[in-house]
C-alpha cells in the first residue's frame, strides 16, 4: 500500500492555488510495529507541512507590506535576505525581501525588512515555552534530549541556548515585580474597615535549603542558601515561591505578591510559621497588619527528641542524688509538655534544672568515669535554652491551636523545599550553581509548579494558544 499526503492551498474565494505533496508512506503486510504513523514519519510529515505553510504565510505577509502605509505607493525592492527562525518542527531558513522606505517621508534607516522586523526573536514562542518549562523541571541537557526525541529539531538547539532563554524569562519576571518597600501594607486602617469580610487566615511557611556554589573567579566550591516557602488558603489550595536571598533585591515584595495573588486582604489574618532563623523571619515582617508569627512546633520537638536519645545513652549504675538517665528523660517529657502549652517561663526553669543535672553527671568530681553523653546533653541544653529565649515571643499554646484545627507546624514546607530546590538542584549531582542562575531558574520553576506558566506566557504573547498543551507538572 502506498499513501501520498498532499497539501491543497485555496484562496479566500475558494480557488485552488497550490497542490503539493508533502510525504509518501509505504506499507506492506500489517504488523504491530507498522500500524499507523511512526515517530520518524510524523516528524517528516510535520516538518514538510510546516515548510509549505510558512512559505505561503511569508508570501502573503510580504504582499500586505509591499505598499506605503501613508500614501499607498508600492515600495521599491532593494534585495533578498535569508533569516533563520527556529520552531517546534525544525529550523527554517526564510527568504525575505528588503525594501526601501517610501520617499513621502524621511526615515532612518532607508531600508526595512518586514519579515525580519516581525520575527525579531528568531525562535517561536511555543518552542520557548516548552524549552523553559522542561528546563525548569529537569536539567538543561535532558530537556534538550527530550525535545529532540519527540520533535523534528535534531541538533538545532543546545543546552546553553535553553539556559540563556530561561534566564531571560527569569529576568523578565523579576522586572515585572513592583519595587521593594519598607512596609508593604496597602491603604490605611480606616479603609480596611470597609473591606469585605475576609476569608479564614492564610498560612505561610518558609524554610531554607543549600545549593552547591561555584565561583568562576576562584574556582572554589561551597554552598549558598535558597529560601523556599508555601502559602496555603483555607480551601487547601496553595502556591509556592522561592528566591536566593543573597541575590534577590525584592524578597519581601516577591512574597507579598504571592499572597496578593491568593486574595489576601489587609483586614485578613495571616499566620507565618518559621524555624526561628533571622533571615527568614525578616522576610515575614510588614507584609500584613494582622500577621501572626509562630515558632514552628516541629523544630522544637525535634530538638527535644534528639536530647532524649542522648539521655538514653547515659549509663550509671547508681544514680547520684536521684539523677539518672531515666529521671532526665522524665524531665525532658515535662519540658515538652510545658512548651506544648506555651508556658515559656516554666520551660526555661526546667531547662536550667536539666543543665544542672547534666553538669553533675558530666563532672570529673562524680564517682567513676564522667559521662561523655552527659557533656553532649549539656551542650544541647545550653543551645536549646538560647533558642527558646530568643524565640519566646513567638511560642504560643500549641495544644490549644491543635485542638482548634489550626496549624502549628511547617512540616508542609519540608516537602516544598524538596519540590522547589532538592529535585532540581539535587546534591547527588556534581552540578554547581551561581546565585544568579539559581534564582532566575527558581522564578520560572515556581511558576510552572503553580501551574501559572502558560497563563504568564500568554500574557507576553497574546496570540499564543497553549490550552491543549499537556501539564508536565502533573506528570512530574
Amino acid at each position: 500500500m502506498k499513501l501520498k499526503i498532499q497539501i491543497v492551498v485555496e484562496s479566500d474565494s475558494g480557488d485552488t492555488q497550490i497542490i503539493q505533496e508533502v510525504t509518501q508512506i509505504n506499507r506492506n503486510c500489517l504488523q504491530p510495529e507498522n500500524l499507523g504513523l511512526s515517530l520518524a514519519e510524523a516528524k517528516i510529515l510535520l516538518q514538510n507541512t510546516q515548510k509549505v505553510l510558512v512559505e505561503q504565510q511569508i508570501t502573503e505577509y510580504e504582499k500586505q507590506n509591499s505598499e506605503c502605509q501613508l500614501c499607498g505607493k508600492k515600495l521599491l525592492h532593494k534585495d533578498k535576505r535569508f533569516i533563520t527562525y527556529r520552531t517546534l518542527f525544525g529550523k527554517l531558513r526564510l527568504k525575505c525581501n528588503r525594501l526601501f522606505h517610501c520617499t513621502c517621508t524621511e526615515q532612518q534607516p532607508r531600508t526595512l525588512n518586514p519579515v525580519a522586523k516581525l520575527l525579531s526573536e528568531r525562535t517561536s514562542p511555543e518552542l520557548l515555552y516548552l524549552e523553559s518549562k522542561y528546563a525548569s523541571l529537569m536539567s538543561y541537557g535532558l530537556s534538550n534530549k527530550l525535545l529532540q526525541e519527540v520533535l523534528p529539531i535534531e541538533g538545532e538547539i543546545n543546552p546553553a541556548s535553553i539556559r540563556n532563554n530561561l534566564h531571560t524569562f527569569g529576568k523578565r519576571l523579576d522586572s515585572e515585580l513592583p519595587e521593594e518597600a519598607g512596609v508593604l501594607f496597602e491603604g490605611c486602617p480606616r479603609d480596611w474597615e470597609d473591606l469585605p469580610k475576609p476569608d479564614l487566615p492564610l498560612v505561610v511557611g518558609m524554610d531554607g535549603g543549600y545549593v552547591r556554589f561555584y565561583d568562576r573567579k576562584t574556582s572554589k566550591s561551597g554552598h549558598f542558601q535558597v529560601i523556599a516557602g508555601k502559602s496555603i488558603k483555607a480551601d487547601k489550595t496553595s502556591k509556592c515561591f522561592g528566591m536566593v536571598y543573597c541575590y534577590d533585591t525584592k524578597p519581601q515584595r516577591r512574597v507579598f505578591e504571592v499572597l496578593k495573588s491568593q486574595g489576601m486582604q489587609m483586614n485578613q489574618q495571616v499566620t507565618f510559621l518559621s524555624d526561628g532563623e533571622e533571615s527568614i523571619r525578616d522576610l515575614q515582617y510588614y507584609l500584613n497588619p494582622h500577621a501572626e508569627h509562630i515558632l514552628d512546633w516541629f523544630h522544637i520537638t525535634m530538638r527535644i527528641t534528639v536530647m532524649k536519645q542522648v539521655a538514653k545513652g547515659i549509663t550509671k549504675e547508681e544514680p547520684l542524688g536521684g539523677i539518672s538517665s531515666k529521671s532526665i528523660q522524665e524531665k525532658l517529657k515535662k519540658l515538652k509538655w510545658s512548651l506544648w502549652h506555651g508556658n515559656v517561663f516554666k520551660a526555661l526553669s526546667k531547662i536550667e534544672d536539666l543543665i544542672d543535672d547534666a553538669v553533675v553527671l558530666g563532672s570529673e568530681d562524680y564517682d567513676g568515669e564522667p559521662s561523655p553523653e552527659a557533656k553532649k546533653l549539656w551542650s544541647y541544653l545550653e543551645e536549646f535554652e538560647t533558642y527558646i529565649s530568643n524565640n519566646a515571643q513567638y511560642i504560643v499554646n500549641y495544644g490549644d491551636r491543635y485542638y482548634n484545627g489550626e496549624r502549628i507546624s511547617s512540616s508542609f514546607v519540608e516537602s516544598t523545599v524538596n519540590q522547589v530546590i532538592s529535585k532540581r538542584f539535587v546534591k547527588k549531582q556534581q552540578m554547581r550553581w551561581t546565585p544568579k542562575g539559581t534564582h532566575l531558574l527558581i522564578q520560572v520553576r515556581t511558576q510552572v509548579l503553580n501551574q501559572e506558566w502558560a497563563k504568564k506566557f500568554q500574557s507576553w504573547y497574546p496570540g499564543l494558544n497553549l490550552e491543549s498543551t499537556s501539564t508536565l507538572y502533573e506528570a512530574a
